[in-house]
């Protein structure tokens, strides 16, 4: 078996490994091949946290810190990389270090399992913004931890730990060793001759090539859904090919009105770039799973897979999305919702790989909300997620974009809905003439998540609660959460 390398830094030093198969996990890798017993497996699926780790990787002179899910990070994904556990924080000379200081004093564990968890998204926390001098507020201490559970402290002595570790006396990493270290081992230096069983082209061409003459491999990007293919399903993928490494598809670009979204760029930095013009979809960014998946896992990925309740899906059919397909025979681009034919089955030929997603930039008049209705406000799945777009001009509608997720085999829009509101006035006879058609649009199936009546029912709800925001009536929630009544 033809595996390449695995080369990351640890403990100030540069690991090298030979023969780590293709589908061994970093969690894996850490507990039964190092034995290192600091990070935890619990759900095994990214729920729960407890394997967070954190990477830190080289961009240009900076280093950027995330936090990420061990037990779905494919091993070799993290090859050129840094790593930190929770047995890692402590100084050499027993310090501790100022998130586990907080979490003592805070008295922020009991048994202690998910604790290592904790401790990781705090450290990635406290890396990118205190150690900075940045201010921390409690709603982003949330979102921070918002991939951990806990289910015997609870959360309010996490959080105060969060605030705590602002207070105490600075630690820093000595970041010149670790570029140093991190330049040495810099991955795509040269392409193998041979390709490898983990291939992780840097560049475009490259990736081509190798799709072209491995149409079999398995494409993977963030793995947020094939590492449970590999943890829960038990699939051993003979061949992977990971476009993550892939330079000119880790940009986010402006480009004719457009905002173009490399295929590799992480779900958490394809948001920021959305949210810029589009600050409304905050909250709605900040219910995609938790942020470890959203550290992890990429937009193009996302997008590739086709769930029908993947949720940037109908946000991006309503914001009229297209994307752009890529192979040694050159390039077509085409609407997004186009892209699917089947549940979790595309256009794309053997040899074809996603490489951006363009999305136009926001138009005057442009209302835009977009609704994901579950259970659980954060870190579940979605029973209907709709999101619409409506361009008025005098009162008119000139244009109506509407994606829906959940009531079909794949992401769709609502063609028939956005024909009964085009050049209409926009008036409550208007939506509920739209209301009626979004309804009968669609035919939903019933399951563990929501009956088929009640999908039916809130698609029409959302629509009526877009119409009374668009007229800004009191008491009605701007921020994309459910309406009370809708999470049951």
């Amino acid at each position: 078996m033809n595996t390449p390398l695995l080369q990351f830094v640890w403990r100030g030093e540069i690991v090298t490994l030979q023969h780590v198969p293709p589908t061994r996990t970093l969690l894996q890798l850490l507990r039964e091949d190092l034995g290192h017993s600091a990070t935890k497996e619990g759900c095994n699926e990214g729920d729960c946290g407890a394997c967070t780790v954190v990477l830190g990787e080289l961009q240009g002179e900076h280093i950027n810190y995330r936090a990420v899910n061990s037990c779905i990070k494919m091993a070799h994904a993290v090859d050129g990389m840094a790593l930190w556990t929770a047995a890692d924080l402590t100084a050499a000379d027993g310090t501790a270090h100022p998130v586990q200081q907080a979490l003592h004093q805070c008295h922020a564990s009991q048994c202690g399992f998910c604790t290592p968890g904790f401790a990781m998204s705090l450290f990635a926390l406290y890396q990118n913004q205190v150690i900075k001098g940045q201010a921390l507020s409690r709603t982003q201490a949330q979102e921070a931890l918002s991939g951990n559970l806990c289910r015997c402290t609870g959360y309010r002595p996490i959080l105060e730990a969060a605030r705590q570790m602002v207070t105490l006396p600075r630690v820093h990493q000595d970041e010149a060793r670790l570029r140093e270290l991190l330049a040495r081992i810099a991955p795509g230096k040269s392409e193998p001759a041979t390709p490898p069983v983990y291939a992780a082209p840097t560049h475009l061409r490259a990736l081509l090539a190798a799709r072209a003459e491995q149409p079999q491999a398995q494409l993977v990007a963030g793995c947020t859904d094939v590492g449970l293919w590999v943890n829960k399903m038990h699939m051993d993928l003979a061949q992977v090919l990971d476009v993550t490494r892939v330079a000119e598809l880790m940009t986010i670009e402006v480009q004719d009105g457009h905002t173009v979204i490399g295929a590799a760029v992480s779900l958490n930095d394809a948001f920021a770039a959305l949210e810029v013009n589009r600050p409304q979809l905050h909250a709605f960014f900040s219910r995609f799973a938790g942020l470890p998946v959203r550290n992890a896992g990429t937009l193009g990925g996302n997008v590739a897979n086709g769930s029908p309740i993947g949720d940037s899906m109908p946000l991006l059919i309503a914001l009229r999305a297209s994307v752009v397909l890529l192979s040694l025979r050159g390039q077509r681009e085409l609407p997004l919702e186009a892209l699917y034919t089947g549940y979790r089955k595309n256009v794309m030929a053997a040899d074809e790989v996603l490489a951006f997603i363009r999305v136009p930039r926001p138009q005057p008049g442009e209302l835009l909300q977009v609704y994901k209705v579950s259970k659980r406000t954060e870190d579940d799945i979605s029973a209907v997620c709709l999101a619409i777009n409506v361009q008025l001009q005098d009162g008119q509608v000139t244009q109506a974009s509407i994606g829906a997720g959940g009531v079909a085999a794949t992401p769709v829009r609502a063609v028939q809905t956005e024909v009964a509101l085009q050049g209409q006035v926009w008036t409550q006879d208007t939506v509920d003439r739209a209301i009626t058609t979004l309804r009968d649009e669609f035919q939903p199936i019933s399951d563990m998540r929501a009956s088929a009546a009640y999908r039916s029912a809130v698609l029409g709800n959302l629509m009526t609660r877009f119409w009374l925001e668009s007229q800004g009536v009191p008491g009605v929630s701007l921020d994309g959460l459910a309406l009370e009544g809708e999470n049951t």
